[in-house]
């Protein structure tokens, strides 16, 4: 009989993905800052192994669902973020705000279908503690050309640094 999983680490491993690194910054920024019971993470692009697995707009070069698939990506170096200064994801209490980018073109108008692949990964993890507010915008350009960009909050069980 197989357990069930009660960490988030558990729980994504589960869905047969690995927390990554924290991703290094592609400028002058840290990826993730603690503010008492918060941590705020930069916006996460969809780096896999320090390189953007594809590039250019959503709805032209790119396609709704890989780019869905690239905001889950996106979500996940958000969460490797969050652990890298909070030690491990059972410090999160809660997401708390997730703000999705996606670089798509003037016609495109599926921007919330494309930041669900970020909340579908943070429902994964958490749970009912994934449930989160959320705005999907939809912009001319992300930096190295990427389709997407997520960045998250979450609320920590214990404030850090106090």
């Amino acid at each position: 009989m197989t357990a069930t999983p009660t960490t988030p680490e558990e729980r994504l491993a589960a869905a047969g993905l690995e927390l990554p690194p924290a991703p290094a910054p592609v400028a002058v920024y840290v990826p993730a800052v603690v503010s008492g019971h918060y941590v705020h993470t930069s916006g996460q692009l969809p780096m896999v192994d320090g390189a953007l697995p594809v590039t250019g707009k959503v709805g032209a070069e790119v396609g709704a669902e890989q780019a869905k698939e690239l905001a889950r990506r996106c979500a996940l170096n958000a969460l490797a973020a969050v652990a890298s200064v909070a030690g491990d994801l059972s410090a999160v209490k809660r997401v708390v705000k997730v703000v999705g980018f996606v670089a798509s073109t003037p016609d495109f108008t599926g921007q919330p279908g494309v930041v669900n692949g970020a909340s579908e990964l943070l429902g994964t993890a958490f749970g009912d503690a994934g449930i989160h507010a959320r705005s999907a915008v939809g912009v001319a350009v992300l930096p190295l050309d990427a389709p997407v960009e997520v960045e998250i909050t979450v609320e920590l069980h214990t404030p850090m640094g106090v």
